[in-house]
């Protein structure tokens, strides 16, 4: 009997153990963006795409429209070693590293792909590596956020058109002296406050690319879009270290192939989409302005001369890069 009891035992304990290993390896995706919006419809794509490669494996659970809080909150779920990743920008990144700010200058290119290029360049692997050693974890370096443009309760043909304003932007420093460079007071806040500030007068406008200020519907309470494309936004997806360093090297790898693939997808579509976007939105009352954009730059030019910490010649060194 005591054997019997025992040999129960040691199956159970075995079913148990098989059980657990068997579990999904489950990762939160939060972004601030709508369902809908191109960001999502990527997410849904690249969920389908993981749960396929890994046999359900790997789940990815989205969790769009700020449901976890803001980029920043998310950021520091991610530090503690939960389960989660965000979408985020190398301006995001320049409290671990002042030198990635860099990528995110105003005006620094209007060709995706020469950014892209540099992510995959030694300069950036060094910063990679060096970012994991501080906890940050980059799932995927190739998404198309789209160009970043204004859309404001006024017209806005020139730099001396801003003056006054006061633009919303991400809380990152580079938005902020860029804006501010242009003549705008740059006003920091989360995606998802913009729509009521927009509607109660705390803002006259707000920086972002087409396809976020369609889906978050912010036509509705301005209606001058200024393409003015002052930066040509590439993203990362990120999470913490101490989460992804407890995977299998082979999940890992799956995560990061499919990663790369709904990158390239959400060129594809952020690229297709916006013109149809444009269209929707001079429909609902949206004037469009295409100014000349060489005043704009001119006055964001001073920015690069505002970041002390960056390393000597950083400058010269990434126009090479895109050349």
């Amino acid at each position: 009997m005591r054997k019997l009891l025992t040999m129960a035992i040691a199956a159970g304990m075995m079913a148990f153990s098989g059980a657990a290993a068997a579990a999904p390896v489950t990762i939160k995706v939060a972004y601030e963006n709508n369902p809908g919006e191109p960001i999502d419809k990527v997410m849904h794509y690249w969920k389908d795409m993981l749960a396929e490669r890994s046999k359900g494996e790997i789940v990815l659970d989205l969790y769009p429209s700020s449901q976890l809080g803001s980029k920043k909150d998310v950021t520091e779920q991610a530090m503690m070693g939960m389960n989660v990743i965000t979408l985020s920008d190398v301006g995001f990144l320049v409290d671990f590293d002042p030198d990635l700010g860099i990528l995110f200058g105003p005006y620094l290119t209007d060709d995706p792909q020469k950014l892209f290029a540099i992510y995959e360049s030694d300069w950036f692997k060094k910063k990679d590596a060096a970012l994991r050693k501080k906890g940050i974890h980059i799932v995927m370096s190739n998404y198309l956020y789209g160009v970043r443009h204004i859309l404001a309760k006024k017209p806005i043909n020139t730099p001396a058109d801003m003056k006054g304003m006061k633009i919303r932007v991400p809380n990152n420093v580079m938005q902020i002296k860029a804006i501010e460079a242009m003549g705008a007071t740059p006003t920091p806040m989360p995606l998802a406050e913009v729509y009521p500030a927009l509607a109660q007068g705390i803002i006259d406008g707000v920086e972002n690319p087409i396809s976020v200020l369609y889906g978050q519907k912010l036509h509705e309470q301005a209606k001058y879009l200024s393409m003015v494309g002052y930066i040509t936004n590439t993203s990362l997806w990120l999470g913490g270290e101490a989460f992804f360093e407890t995977l299998p090297p082979a999940q890992l790898k799956l995560i990061h192939d499919t990663a790369r693939e709904a990158g390239l997808y959400s060129q594809k579509i952020t690229t297709e989409l916006d013109n149809q976007m444009i269209g929707k939105m001079k429909e609902a009352g949206v004037t469009v302005i295409a100014p000349d954009v060489a005043p704009f730059k001119e006055a964001s030019r001073k920015v690069y001369d505002q970041f002390p910490k960056w390393t000597p010649g950083l400058y010269d060194q990434i126009q090479k890069e895109l050349k």
